[in-house]
């Protein structure tokens, strides 16, 4: 999942204007994005046929985000524009994560081998395209988005493949992105160092963490939580916000819980090897020990 889903609204949240949240996020995550593409690609991982055609396009409309919201007018409607935008970005990735997961535990996405995969060219630069734009406008849509553009496409690609490509192409993407916001809008070094210095540290302690901490939990957190805070950001009553906030948390595991007897697996009771364990997109290692 994209920091960007979570960094650019906890910024605007803290009371930093949306213009000065996306562009100091977006170079930060320039900086982060660098560090685990160049280790997927040392790895070996990324399809490099699908990373170069979504960089032709993401790069280009990436760098454009930025100059579509200074045309929007004066500073008040940028910054009501972009509050928008982010509030519709934040539902779409809420909404496309919970496809994700759909589709990886009760369809596999994500879990061929690795080998040849087919690539449908114009509509992975079409990915790219609407993908990179999004980052550019808001910095949200790179890690959640995208990546489930690419699974929807192909479903067959191994998650070592789709990890290590999302990665890849994301950095030229943030980067263009980036470039053009401090273009327009410059750096806030009061929110920049902070969110670099952070950001290390928080990698490290999330990575120890993950291990430890049900991945089932997790993926509902992130659910509900891009859901309340893009409906806050659209200025939804906050009644509306917390009663959407409870039926997620009473109804969501009991939908979920339909889907798996629907698909011949305990409601509630995860046993070993079952799909809702492990990390998406992909399966556990069978080597792997597992954390007592």
């Amino acid at each position: 999942m994209g920091g960007g889903a979570l960094m650019t609204p906890a910024l605007v949240f803290l009371g930093i204007p949306p213009t000065a949240a996306v562009a100091n996020d977006l170079v930060a995550a320039a900086i982060n994005k660098s560090v685990g593409a160049a280790v997927h690609a040392r790895s070996g991982s990324p399809d490099w046929r699908l990373a170069r055609l979504l960089m032709l396009g993401s790069v280009p409309f990436a760098f454009a985000g930025a100059f579509v919201v200074d045309a929007v007018g004066s500073v008040e409607q940028r910054e009501a524009f972009l509050r928008l935008a982010i509030g519709v970005a934040l539902l779409l990735a809420a909404s496309t994560y919970t496809l994700r997961i759909y589709g990886t535990v009760f369809h596999h996405w994500g879990r061929g081998e690795e080998g040849e995969v087919k690539v449908r060219v114009a509509a992975t630069i079409a990915v790219g395209a609407v993908g990179g734009l999004l980052v550019g406008l808001t910095s949200v849509g790179s890690g959640s988005i995208i990546m489930v553009s690419l699974l929807l496409l192909h479903p067959a690609l191994a998650a070592r493949r789709l990890v290590g490509t999302d990665l890849v192409q994301a950095v030229p993407l943030v980067l263009s992105a980036a470039v053009s916001h401090v273009i327009v809008s410059g750096i806030t070094w009061a929110v920049l160092i902070p969110l670099v210095l952070g950001g290390t540290p928080g990698t490290f302690v999330g990575a120890r963490l993950a291990a430890w901490v049900p991945g089932t939990a997790i993926r509902r957190g992130i659910v509900i939580v891009l859901t309340l805070t893009g409906l806050s950001l659209l200025k939804v009553p906050p009644m509306v916000v917390g009663a959407t906030g409870a039926a997620l948390l009473v109804l969501g595991p009991l939908a979920w819980a339909v889907l798996r007897r629907a698909h011949g697996l305990p409601a509630f009771t995860p046993h070993r090897g079952d799909p809702d364990l492990g990390d998406l997109p992909g399966p556990r290692d069978p080597h792997e020990r597992t954390p007592r």
